[in-house]
């Protein structure tokens, strides 16, 4: 299982949780499995959020695999130059 934390101000949005497990085996899936079991993360990603897979940051990049015991974080979304 895929252990998923939130960072910043999306944490209050996992409901008290400080990490979760998911059965994932791409950042979509994570996505898509956060919006359902929580209506405040279905906001904030379709506002745009960040990825990182253990320890690499992403984008715009949801087809991204995972391994069954990879660590994802999910971010609000960073911008910048």
């Amino acid at each position: 299982m895929v252990k998923v934390q939130v960072w910043g101000s999306l944490k209050p949005a996992l409901e008290g949780a400080d990490e979760i497990e998911l059965e994932a085996a791409s950042i979509r899936e994570v996505l898509d499995q956060l919006s359902d079991r929580f209506p405040a993360m279905k906001q904030a990603i379709t506002r745009g959020v960040s990825v990182s897979v253990d320890g690499r940051m992403y984008a715009n990049a949801i087809m991204v695999p995972l391994k069954p015991d990879s660590e994802v974080f999910v971010l609000p979304k960073l911008v910048g130059g």
